[in-house]
């Protein structure tokens, strides 16, 4: 009798270890995951703050060559 125990105990040990195993990659997986997409989401924002900097600095440039050019019409 104690030997059917033991055995049926180590099946279940061996069940819950690989159900916990599976668990714990999956586990890592999603933080693997939601790393990749927080690096990425921060790529993201910085680029779009370098293009609006960017666009703004043109804006200022446009602006300035068109005073200095009506500026030297008048």
């Amino acid at each position: 009798m104690n030997d059917i125990i033991s055995k049926s105990r180590q099946v279940a040990e061996v069940a819950f270890a690989k159900a916990q195993s599976q668990s714990l990659a999956r586990s890592r997986a999603l933080e693997e995951h939601d790393l990749i997409a927080s690096s990425r989401d921060e790529k993201t924002n910085r680029l779009r703050e370098a293009r609006l900097a960017k666009e703004r600095q043109d804006r200022e440039n446009a602006k300035a060559a068109l005073v200095a050019k009506r500026a030297k019409t008048s």
